[in-house]
Parts: C-alpha cells; sequence; structure tokens
C-alpha cells in the first residue's frame, strides 16, 4: 500500500469526525466517567464512530485499536504486523473545560513504529499530518497548508509541558535543563508545537497510553524529531501493555 495515496482520504475521515466533534461542544454537554474516572462525553463515542467507520471502508484489511473501541485480546492483537491507532478525542479535560485544546488522533502502525499520523483541533480548526520518509504538514485556520519542522533550540529551552499533568518528577527534569521557558499547550498538540518550531522539548514522565501519543508522535518524526523513553530508546507501539513508559519528544539535538 502506497500511504500516501491515502493520507488525504485519513484527513477527511479526521476532518469528519471534528465537525461531529464541534458540533456537540457547542452544546450544553453531559459529562460522564469511566471505570478509571476519566471523563467521557458523546463527542468522543460519536468521534470514534465516524473515524472507525471510515477507517473500515478505506482499508478493510487493516485492523482498528481504538481508545474507546471493545477491548481487544492480546492474542489477536500480537498477529498485527499493521494497525489503525485512534483517539477519538484526546485532551477531553480540555474539551470539558472549554480550552479548545483537544485534537482527534489517527495514526497508522506498522512494526512498532507510527508511519502516518493526523491530529486534528476543531476548535481551534487547525490540522497537522506526517508521513515518514514525505515529511509533516500543517494547515492553519484560514485553510493555508504549509510544511513544517523541527528547529535547533536557541539558549533557553522552550519546554512545552502538560497543564493538567505537571508533576514534581517533571518539574525537577525541567529545572535540569537550564535556562528554559515555559510553553503550555493542551493534548497531542505538545508534539505539534515541537514539529511546527514554536517549542523544543516535551518530558512525559506521568502516564500515558498508546493511543494518546500515536498520531502525533507520527507527526513529530516526519517533521525531523523523535520520541524515546527516557533510557534513549523508540517510544514503541502495539504493546501486550497499551501504557507508554517515560518518554522525551524533541527535535533532533537532544541525547
Amino acid at each position: 500500500m502506497h500511504y500516501s495515496s491515502i493520507l488525504p482520504d485519513v484527513l477527511k475521515i479526521a476532518d469528519a469526525a471534528s465537525e461531529k466533534v464541534l458540533s456537540i461542544y457547542m452544546t450544553d454537554f453531559k459529562v460522564d466517567f469511566k471505570a478509571d474516572e476519566s471523563p467521557i462525553t458523546a463527542a468522543d463515542v460519536a468521534s470514534h464512530r465516524v473515524i472507525v467507520a471510515g477507517l473500515r471502508n478505506l482499508s478493510h484489511d487493516i485492523p482498528v485499536l481504538s481508545e474507546e473501541g471493545a477491548e481487544i485480546p492480546w492474542s489477536e492483537r500480537k498477529q498485527w504486523r499493521r494497525f489503525w491507532l485512534i483517539d477519538p478525542i484526546d485532551g477531553t479535560k480540555d474539551f470539558t473545560q472549554r480550552t479548545g485544546e483537544f485534537t482527534v488522533n489517527i495514526a497508522l502502525i506498522e512494526n512498532g513504529e507510527p508511519i502516518l499520523g493526523v491530529v486534528t483541533a476543531p476548535a481551534l480548526k487547525e490540522a497537522y499530518w506526517g508521513l515518514k520518509g514525505e515529511g509533516a504538514y500543517k494547515r492553519d485556520r484560514t485553510g493555508r497548508t504549509r510544511r513544517i519542522s523541527v528547529v535547533e533550540p536557541g539558549e533557553a529551552k522552550r519546554v512545552v509541558a502538560s497543564k493538567n499533568h505537571l508533576n514534581d518528577e517533571t518539574k525537577a527534569f525541567i529545572e535540569n535543563l537550564g535556562a528554559h521557558e515555559l510553553v503550555q499547550a493542551g493534548s497531542s498538540l505538545k508534539f505539534c508545537k515541537i514539529a511546527e518550531g514554536h517549542a523544543d522539548i516535551y518530558p512525559r514522565l506521568g502516564p500515558t497510553c498508546e493511543w494518546d501519543t500515536g498520531a502525533a508522535h507520527a507527526v513529530l518524526s516526519a517533521a525531523g524529531g523523535k520520541v524515546e523513553t527516557l533510557e534513549g530508546m523508540p517510544l514503541q507501539y502495539g504493546k501486550e501493555e497499551v501504557l507508554n513508559p517515560h518518554f522525551i519528544a524533541a527535535g533532533n539535538w537532544y541525547k
């Protein structure tokens, strides 16, 4: 399969899901809570349905793993060489708090690596996408599309950090960087800030799942950056445990 040929269709699917999400965002929606006490809304479910239907229509032979989908046993998942990995809404807290900084995320994983990713920010009317070997792009709220890439940091590192998950371990890591400034962003937009050259490093020393990171990881990689564990190994996907280890997202300057 030539992934460049299906990328426009994946973007259309993400845009359709974004429209559905935004229509619910503009209403007085109800917030429920899952067993792990994380929030969920009708928008998460609606986005999931739009994306899954679209991807299955696009590629019948590629399985789909979604945060809001039914749990798929490891005995089945371990057979997958490639699969779609989706987070119908990343940053549900940002959604419920109406900050606008939530995203729709679609990634294609192959042999443990995110090789294609689309991230849309419905309320901000922005979209990012990337494909291994073919670069990364951003579409702004005016509809203009441009190629994006990571940049070499200046003397003060621009550190992008989560507004909802800034723990003591992360604070200590940031202090050890020396001169720095904080660039706050919600959801998977933290990766995208680095990909477009507006930030330099994102340390995540707290829990995330594969679907939280896959799409934006692909965008950042295509833009010339990387996402590695604290041991310096590439962040891997398609594991038995969907929880990610702690990781650092950055441009190629970070060793």
